[in-house]
């Protein structure tokens, strides 16, 4: 293909015709998608943040059920992206994916808008007391809830890689343009949390639900408008494989098949399509490299060998993070990829399987900072409504509100963290970045364990206040101001500019070509699973705790609570959680792939930390 004034990847326009470098793509296309995201954000936490407090004071859920509740909903809109990523890699694209999945999210948001605002859908109220809601009335919250989170769907996992895939991989300028492209990104996700929590949850409380959601709405469809506006900037990928997930399944069933023969000793020797074919088809060759380097990645090796119950657990959960219990220097599959098999796979098929395998072992340690999120909106926000809310004379603070602390914290770190800090590690280590993803990853790790000390610290405050005031009962207040909620706020948004930020762009970097919706699913499924095991941790600690006459950590009345042991016990589980994350991440290994250009054979190697242009004659074969 002739790449003069096209761009390098090989992006296409809506049609499926080539796209010139200059008059598509980069911030000009991404001015009209960094719109949508603000207001989706501002609807969606619009509504998360505020709904514990509807669901105990318009609902009457006890606390415990609230809180189940809640993280049912939010862990299923961050779940069901997985299915959005799959259709859109699979079948639709993202953009059509994110255009059918928008209209159902601005549906959802309707209908939610007229269940608080219409008399007959909601429970009805005599001074300020109101009645329990009906099954019927019940059923059409939770439907509208849900119809948002199915919206929720199609559009988180293919916006914000519609976005990315505006810049070009292969063009210095516009790599370097995309490593700021998700810390402003994130900037307007923050932008529109913020407008949320300071604006919306005041109105709601103050205002009515109905205007309070209502805003969020109209917003919305306006930010959809202007996105369709943008069509003829947009650069799209075109798809260059088969079903992602059919590809990977390949790769694992012909690996079995071909268990009982011999793995040659240089990987050189494995099959491999001609450079020819990635030149015409424009697909990137992935590199190989010993990640995974162990034969028992399959699971049924482990039960072929094992000799006790405890033995082969611990083997399998040797295999699960890539290790070798039975210390054999064979790759499992990279047997897949035997020449002398009938129909092998390539080495780039295999490589992106691993690369899956690998994204997944550090999914696992994501899980626990994404249940530590899930407290901001239950129990901090249960807890705020306990404590001194005034603000000057008669102004009473939502106790949501405080959660814009994490916004603002993370709109002020991220301009810093982009502008001085990464250019100051820059120059130390010489990454683009200022340091690896997995640095960044693991400093955010290490703020979570930070938060959750001065979380458990702040309640043992709370609790000795209202000892020595007498303050114990459900209704009363503490008097303690709810600013000494502050910290534990500021700490989550600074530590989510290095977590939040460099999970998604981790996952969208690591993934398979043409797998990058699906990829960032990744991120929006550790989110959603960490509201599923808040749930069910507050569910277990709640019984455990009440057995036997016991007073609950998780009461409906938290002055009379231990919500200071149960910080305690998360504050725990996330220490653990970052030395498994530091011994995990020290042995993964980074994407290399290559793209053929036209003139000659320009091969391009990207790796984490720098991108190199290497001549065929210094290549030989990519080991």
């Amino acid at each position: 293909m002739d790449v003069k004034g096209y761009t390098k990847d090989g992006s296409v326009d809506l049609h499926g015709r080539p796209v010139l470098a200059s008059r598509t793509g980069r911030w000009r296309a991404c001015a009209f998608l960094v719109g949508y995201e603000a207001f989706e954000r501002m609807a969606f936490y619009g509504v998360a943040s505020n709904l514990v407090v509807y669901l105990t004071t318009q609902l009457h859920e006890d606390t415990v059920s609230s809180v189940r509740n809640v993280n049912n909903w939010s862990g299923s809109v961050w779940i069901t992206p997985i299915l959005g990523a799959y259709i859109a890699d699979t079948y639709f694209g993202r953009f059509w994916t994110f255009t059918i999945s928008s209209l159902i999210y601005v549906l959802g948001m309707v209908l939610l808008t007229m269940v608080v605002s219409i008399k007959s859908l909601r429970p009805s109220c005599t001074d300020d007391v109101c009645n329990k809601a009906t099954p019927s009335q019940i059923a059409f919250f939770y439907g509208a809830l849900y119809i948002l989170a199915i919206g929720a769907g199609g559009t988180k996992p293919n916006i914000s890689t519609f976005g990315a895939d505006q810049f070009d991989d292969f063009d210095p300028h516009e790599r370097t343009l995309k490593a700021s492209f998700f810390n402003w990104w994130m900037f307007s996700t923050f932008l529109g949390a913020l407008m949320a929590t300071l604006g919306l949850v005041y109105v709601q409380e103050n205002v009515g639900w109905g205007v309070g959601y209502g805003i969020p709405t109209t917003g919305l469809a306006i930010s959809i408008m202007v996105f369709y506006m943008g069509t003829p900037n947009y650069r799209h990928k075109a798809r260059k494989s088969n079903s992602p997930a059919a590809e990977m399944a390949r790769v694992w069933t012909a690996a079995i098949a071909n268990r009982r023969l011999k793995l040659p000793d240089d990987p050189a020797e494995l099959y491999e399509l001609e450079p020819q074919h990635y030149l015409l088809t424009g697909k990137r060759r992935l590199h190989y490299n010993s990640s995974f380097r162990s034969r028992p990645l399959l699971v049924f090796c482990c039960i072929h060998r094992m000799r006790s119950t405890v033995r082969s657990c611990y083997q399998l959960f040797l295999v699960l993070l890539g290790l070798d219990p039975l210390q054999s220097g064979a790759v499992f599959l990279d047997r897949a990829a035997i020449k002398e098999a009938d129909k092998p796979c390539t080495v780039t098929q295999v490589q992106e399987t691993k690369l899956v395998l690998g994204m997944t072992v550090i999914w696992f340690a994501t899980l626990v900072p994404s249940t530590i999120w899930a407290q901001v909106n239950t129990l901090f926000v249960k807890q705020g409504t306990t404590m001194d809310r005034r603000l000057g004379h008669g102004f009473l603070i939502p106790a949501a509100s405080l959660g814009s602390f994490i916004t603002v914290s993370m709109l002020l770190a991220v301009p810093l963290y982009d502008r001085y800090f990464v250019p100051f590690m820059r120059r130390r280590t010489g990454n683009p970045r200022g340091i690896t993803l997995l640095q960044r990853l693991g400093i955010g790790f290490g703020f979570h364990v930070l938060l959750t000390l001065v979380a458990y610290a702040v309640e043992v405050r709370r609790m000795h206040v209202i000892r020595q005031s007498g303050v114990a009962g459900p209704g009363d207040v503490v008097p303690m101001s709810i600013f000494w909620l502050l910290p534990q706020y500021v700490l989550l948004g600074i530590g989510d500019v290095f977590n939040a930020i460099g999970l998604l762009e981790f996952f969208y970097d690591q993934s398979p070509e043409g797998m990058q919706s699906l990829g960032t699913t990744f991120f929006t499924s550790g989110i959603g699973v960490g509201n599923f095991l808040n749930s069910l941790l507050v569910t277990v600690v709640d019984r455990v705790t009440r057995a036997g006459g016991g007073r609950s950590w998780i009461g409906n009345n938290i002055n009379d609570s231990h919500l200071d042991y149960y910080y305690g016990l998360l504050m725990s589980i996330s220490a653990i959680n970052l030395a498994i994350f530091v011994w995990v991440s020290s042995k993964y290994k980074y994407k290399e792939e290559e793209l053929e250009v036209a003139e000659g054979k320009v091969v391009c190697l990207q790796m984490e930390g720098k991108v190199m242009d290497t001549p065929p004659a210094s290549l030989g074969v990519p080991v």
